[in-house]
């Protein structure tokens, strides 16, 4: 990976700003973007103590507009870009009977759309360079989780979307990775939306028995550097793929149970 162009959105935080030391400590150049100027230049600061070379760009990805900046902004200070990771996102905790519609909303145009824009853009270069295009996603792409409907439907749609991509892009040569960590130690639970779209404040779950962002960020860039189409992180995240195939009644009532006991659980 040494002199490769990195893009990761989502880069400030989690499983994101551990990929861009990850990437960096190996000799990648990095972009990093996010909607937080203050929490960018913050990681970026960090970055460059460890002698990492990175550029800043505050954009949302929700935007198409900021994505196409994005990518000519890039190729305008590296000249290219070799692998955009597309890590930004946001979770959601409420009853599909309850949730305002646009809360599924921006967690789609965050999580589907903003991925589908910032591959669109950088595509070309990639193309050029015969590099990768990573979408983070989540066990939740594989099994829909309760009280996570807009977060379970915008997984489906990016693990479709790559999935498509990557069946185009082998005249191409262009690598196309789905990774899919378990529950893993970031911020996106403290972010997650409510039925209001107010934001959770307080993560559900016990995050000291979770994947370190660290150890995520590791497996993902193997990923990168074996070029594999698909990975699936944690015990329970493999187990829970592999049951949902084979015994799909059985997990719908496991899955519910265990969402269950989530504290202030919207079951309950």
């Amino acid at each position: 990976m040494k002199d490769k162009v990195v893009i990761i959105t989502g880069g400030s935080s989690g499983i994101g700003k551990a990929l861009a030391f990850h990437f960096g400590e190996r000799g990648s150049k990095l972009v990093i973007t996010g909607r937080r100027e203050e929490a960018l230049n913050a990681a970026a600061a960090e970055l460059r103590k460890k002698g990492i070379e990175v550029m800043t760009i505050a954009g949302d990805v929700s935007k198409e507009e900021d994505n196409r900046l994005l990518a000519e902004r890039t190729l305008e200070h590296f000249g290219k870009i070799d692998i955009l990771i597309n890590n930004a996102g946001i979770s959601m905790r409420a009853l599909f009977e309850e949730v305002d519609l646009e809360v599924i909303r921006k967690v789609m145009d965050i999580n589907f759309y903003g991925s589908l824009y910032a591959t669109k853009y950088c595509l070309p270069s990639i193309i050029e360079h015969r590099g990768s295009v990573v979408g983070v996603s989540s066990i939740a792409g594989y099994r829909g989780l309760p009280g996570r409907v807009g977060y379970s439907a915008s997984k489906f749609a990016m693990q479709g979307f790559l999935e498509s991509l990557r069946t185009e892009m082998i005249p191409k040569n262009v690598h196309v990775l789905t990774a899919c960590p378990g529950f893993t130690t970031s911020n996106i639970r403290e972010a997650s939306l409510t039925k209001d779209g107010s934001a959770q404040g307080a993560s559900p779950r016990d995050e000291d028995k979770m994947m370190s962002a660290e150890t995520c960020a590791r497996h993902i860039y193997n990923a990168v550097v074996k070029r594999k189409k698909h990975l699936v992180l944690t015990t329970q995240g493999k187990v829970t793929v592999l049951m949902n195939k084979l015994f799909p009644g059985f997990m719908d009532k496991l899955v519910y149970r265990e969402m269950a006991k989530e504290e202030n659980s919207p079951f309950k």
